[in-house]
This record gives structure tokens, sequence and C-alpha cells, in this order.
């Protein structure tokens, strides 16, 4: 239905013609009356879990002949949408040869509330042409589904239908008007709205309230928002969470926080919008404090508040809190369905733990294709090429088609194990086999795939014959290649690219002065630093996480902040006079400035992951793993001073870079030094 013709059956709304049409509930039969009446079915269309369950029911009431009661109808249609088989839905729809308001109002809710928005608009279009007069629960899921389609044309003719029938003062329409503006951007209407709206100053109208505070919470208007939360006739647990949510996605944690202390009765959502909004800003610390804090106060979670605190885990590589959210999940009764399996399966893969992740995913109840993506891309991360293409053929082998995100795994696994001409083997079979057109991202990860195996100029190639333009992650892809095989003359005109394409951009710059650095060019180095000053460029600081009895632990480069510093810096030197007595040599060209070796080494000995790997060698039992996650890629001398403390501490270290993992045992790391 294209938005004309919406447009043009939306205005047989104003026809005085359009009747109500007659609700038509006939039982007649061809073969006498059925033993069994209408009330004896409708329990069990409830009842129906599957579809091929309501596929039986449906069979006995065709048998009995009661297809041409409504009410029957109505119910079929309805337990198909909640089995999301809303082919069959429709098909029952077809079949009816009597449909009424409430076989319809049936239909467009359940299309409605599964986002198929333009068939519930249309089929609100055929009941106009029907003449059958939509009514108070017809209009709240048109409006929900205008909505979805941001169609203002549409939304903005179904207002004035709707004034036609008389239906714009009644509560119910009101609120879903008002819903409908603020979520096609005309917060102005939804205002307008609310203030002609004469029952907005009685105690049941916070519903209203809360719709316009949330729209202007998106808009970003909190002021606004905050006015009319404080003008409020009476509030509900839905006007503070509103309110705090919009502090929360505005970056606004104070105020938020200062707003949920105030809650007279904190619900699971209060606390899961703080520990959600904690979570997405960056403070994962404080987000997995307020899920401790919740449990303490005897709040069950719900699945969206597990899944906030899982990623929290993620983030940070806080494996014994996960393992204590695992642990409470087991104990408490939740089911591992797709959400929580999912959540699971990714925290422990990306916490270092990939064979918890690997047992997680057998457990999991209705694997989807986001579920299988997580694992796969959890082996890709670990270097596991092996499981990564064996669980890819698993998925293929139970009907789960591949999609562009799933490629982007199986190709990371191939970059990560040198596996060229497999991976660009998957890439064409991606683009010619699937019909999936790469991005670039996809791209990107071919570029890397070249560059690691030292074919820059089949790596250069494939960029110029690209059909779209190059962006950034792409020419740095290349750029990191040409400094891991020393190529100045390709780096700096990959330099150039970069710096045409993001001049503020601070790893361009860290990264050709690392190249300069390498082969001794320091003039040339001091010229980008300086470059760097003029244009106010600062590189990011890389920062490292550890976690150690529950309590995770940071570390900036040359922190000397930490309660245990004197004995990190002791433990530090120890390692690291016993590395070199074992064949260690800092590797002082990872070192920017052209300064004296002794403080170039000094320099090195500061990075934030061995600050980590100091605290942890310090503070855990001999024997123990020690897990560090990274922000940035782990430099070359920080990698080689791993592999020697592994094997100097007889420790599994396992270290989590912004590429991938790292697991040094005995001496070697698990890329083999292919990274």
């Amino acid at each position: 239905m294209s938005k004309s013709q919406g447009l043009k059956a939306l205005s047989a709304l104003f026809k005085p013609t359009a009747l109500p049409a007659k609700t038509t509930t006939s039982t007649t039969r061809a073969h006498g009356p059925s033993p069994f009446p209408e009330t004896h079915f409708i329990p069990l269309i409830h009842a129906s879990k599957t579809l091929p369950q309501l596929h039986q029911i449906h069979a006995q009431i065709i048998l009995h002949d009661l297809f041409t009661c409504s009410r029957v109808v109505t119910q079929l249609i309805s337990s198909s949408c909640l089995l999301k088989s809303f082919d069959y839905a429709l098909s029952i729809f077809r079949h009816f040869d009597l449909p009424n308001l409430f076989v319809f109002n049936s239909l467009i809710r359940g299309l409605a509330e599964n986002s198929r928005f333009e068939g519930a608009v249309s089929h609100f279009v055929l009941m106009l042409r029907l003449s059958v007069r939509p009514d108070r629960l017809t209009l709240p899921f048109v409006l929900k589904s205008v909505a979805g389609l941001a169609d203002v044309e549409l939304g903005r003719c179904l207002h004035g239908g709707i004034m036609k029938l008389g239906l714009e003062l009644d509560s119910f329409v009101r609120v879903s008007l008002v819903d409908m503006y603020v979520k096609i951007g005309e917060l102005g209407f939804g205002l307008q709205l609310f203030d002609e709206s004469p029952e907005r100053n009685k105690a049941e109208s916070i519903l209203l309230w809360n719709v316009l505070i949330n729209g202007c919470c998106k808009v970003g208007d909190l002021s606004k928002a905050a006015a009319l939360f404080a003008a409020m006739p009476e509030r509900n647990a839905s006007s503070w969470n509103s309110l705090i949510n919009g502090f929360v996605w505005n970056g606004d944690l104070n105020r938020a926080r200062e707003l949920f202390v105030q809650i007279p009765e904190k619900n699971v959502v209060s606390w899961t919008t703080m520990i959600n909004g904690f979570s997405q800003n960056g403070d994962h610390e404080k987000a997995l404090s307020m899920f401790w804090r919740m449990l303490e106060e005897g709040v069950r979670p719900n699945d969206l508040t597990v899944v906030s605190a899982l990623l929290a885990c993620t983030k940070i590589g806080a494996l014994q809190a996960g393992e204590r959210i695992h642990d409470y999940l087991s104990s408490n009764g939740f089911q591992f369905n797709r959400g929580i399996g999912t959540a699971l399966i990714d925290m422990y893969a990306k916490c270092g733990d990939i064979k918890s992740a690997s047992r997680v995913f057998v457990q999991t109840k209705g694997k989807d294709l986001l579920t299988w993506s997580v694992m796969i891309w959890g082996w890709a991360i670990h270097g596991c090429f092996d499981q990564a293409l064996q669980y890819f053929g698993k998925m293929k082998s139970a009907g789960i088609k591949p999609d562009e995100v799933i490629f982007l795994a199986i190709l990371t696994a191939c970059s990560h194990s040198g596996n060229v001409d497999q991976g660009i083997s998957f890439f064409e079979s991606m683009r010619l086999e699937c019909s999936i057109q790469p991005t670039m991202k996809h791209y990107a990860i071919i570029v890397d795939l070249l560059g690691r195996a030292g074919r820059l100029d089949e790596a250069l190639s494939f960029i110029q014959s690209m059909a779209t333009k190059p962006d950034f992650v792409i020419w740095g892809a290349l750029f990191c290649a040409c400094r891991a095989h020393k190529n100045i003359e390709m780096a700096e005109f990959t330099a150039q690219q970069l710096l045409q394409l993001e001049p503020k951009h601070p790893g361009s710059y860290v990264f050709l002065s690392n190249v300069y650095a390498t082969v001794g060019r320091w003039e040339d180095v001091e010229r980008v630093r300086n470059l760097m000053r003029t244009r106010g460029v600062e590189k990011d600081p890389g920062w490292s996480f550890i976690e150690v009895e529950g309590q995770v632990h940071s570390f900036v480069a040359g922190d000397h902040a930490h309660e245990l510093a004197d004995e990190i810096s002791l433990k530090l030197e120890e390692i690291t006079a016993s590395a070199k007595l074992e064949g260690y040599m800092p590797e002082t060209a990872w070192v920017l400035h052209n300064i004296e070796e002794e403080e170039k080494e000094d320099t090195l000995g500061r990075h934030s992951e061995k600050l980590a790997l100091a605290f942890g060698l310090v503070s855990t039992a001999p024997g123990s793993t020690i897990r560090i996650v990274k922000n940035l890629r782990v430099c070359g001398d920080c990698h080689s001073m791993m592999k020697y403390a592994s094997k100097l501490s007889r420790r599994e270290i396992i270290l989590r870079d912004i590429k991938r993992f790292h697991h040094f045992k005995d001496g070697t790391c698990s890329c083999g030094d292919y990274w």
C-alpha cells in the first residue's frame, strides 16, 4: 500500500456514509448443532503453546462447524499472532466470510504489537472500505503502527478522522495520539494536545503525563520533562523511571542518581534503568555495584537487568562477577533462554573463558542467529579457527542462514589464524552464493587478512578496486600492516589518506610516529608530534583492567596511584630482571621519543598491562590464572614480556586487547606471534 493510497483510504473516515457494520456471530450449521459449544474451544485456543496444537484445534473447530463464529475466529487470530505465525493469522482472516469489528481489532492489534506496522495499517484501510466503523480499541494500535512507520502525513490524516468519529477525547485514544506525535518527531503537536486535554489534571491521567515526559526526554528537552514531572497531580513508578531514564540517556548520571534515591518505592525497572545507564555510560563497576545492591534489597531482576549486568562484566573482563551472576541465575530458577543465554556466552567468551562459553551455548534453549553469532565470534577472537569453522557448519546444518555478522566472525577467524586463501574464499562465497553485499567492515578484514600476511601490494590493489570509497578503518588496517612489515613508503602514502579523512584522529599520527621511530627517523617523529600539538590532537590513554577477588582494578600507563603502588613497582622490577636473564630484551622501538635507551625501558615498563600483570602476581595465589583487559592493541614489548612472565611465574596469563585474546603459557602465546 502506497502512502497516497493510505491517505485516500483514510479519507473514508470523513464520509457520513461510513456506517457501523453489523456484528455477526452466526452459528448456523449445515449438519445440525455441534455437541461442543464455542465456549468449549476458546479455553483450548488460549492454552495452545505451539502452532501444531493450534492447527489441531482449528481443524476441530471446522469439523464442528464453528468457524462461522466471530468469537472463535477472533481468538484464533490472536493466538496465531502470539505464536508469531502471522501468515496463518492472515489466512484465518481471509477465510472468514464475515469480518467484523472484533475480528479486525484482533488482527490489527496482533500485527501492530509484533511490529508488522504496514500490515496493520493496510487492514485498517480494508476495514474502512468495508464500512466497519473503528472504535476506541482499534485506533491505539493503528496510531502505534503509524508511529512505527514514522509517517507524519498519515498520522495527521488519522488524527482528523479520529476527530470526525468523536473519539479524540477518549483517554485511551488521547494518550495514543500524544504518543504517536512524540514518536514521529512532532513534539509540539503532542504538547498542544496535552494542553487541550480537559482531564490532564486528574490523578487518573498519569499515563498521559508519562508519555509526554518520555517524549521530552527522547528529544533531549530535560528541562521541559522535569517541569512536567514537577507539575504532575500524582506520580507513579513509571513517572520516576521515565525521567531517570531521560537523564541517563543524556549522560547526566548524577541527576539520575539523585532522582533514583528519591523514589518512594523502587521497582525492578528503576534498578534496571540505573544499571543499564551506568553500563552504557562506561561506568561498569558502578553498574555491577547497583546490581548487587538490588539483590541485597530483595528485588528480583528481570531478563533485561541480568543482560545489563552481564554486559558490564563483559566490558571490563569481570569473570568472577559474571560467574557469580551465573550462579544466582541457576539457583533462582532462571531459564537460559535466548536473551540470557546469549549474554552469558558473550560474557564468558570476552572474559577469557571460552570453554564455559561453549558449555552455556549447549545449555541455551531456542538458539537464534545472534546466539550462534556470539559463539562463533568467541572462537574467532580466541584464535580458534577450527572451532569457529566447525560451529559455522553446525549453524548451517541447523537451518540457520548466515548473515553479514556471521561472515565478519568467520573472516576474523581467518585473519587471526593466517588462513588468507580461505578468508578470500569465504568473502567471495558471501557475495556470490549468499547474495550478501560486503560492508566496510568486511572490506577492512580482507585488507587486514592480506596485510598481516605481508601481502601489502595485494591489500592496496584490493582497496583501489573497491566499488565504494574506502573509509578510515580500511586505510587504518593497511597502515597497521605497513608498520608491522616496516614498509615506510606505503605507510606514508596511507597516512596521507587517513589524515585527509580524519585530521583530528590520533591514531594516524601515533601510527606514523611509530613507523618512523622503528627505523630511527627521529626528526620525522618530532615533526608528526608537533603536528599533533598544533592541531590539538591527543593520544587516547592506555588503560587495563584486572579482577581480583571480585573487585576490578584499573591502571593507566605510568600509574602510581594504586594503594599497592610500591609493591607493584618492586614486582615489575623483579619480573623484568628475571626475564632479562632468560633473554628478554625491551623492544624500545615501541617508544616514540628519541631518548636514551635507559629512559625508553622505564617508559615501556610502566605500560598499563604490565602494571596490571605485576598487581596480579602480588595479589593472587601462585598458579592461578591472571586475566587482563586492555583498551588498545597490546604493544610488541608487552607481548614479549607476557610470554616471559608466564614461563617464570608458571601461570597462564590471558590478555584481551582491542583486537583479540592472547593466551600466554609456558613462554608462548596462542597467537603464535601472528597478531
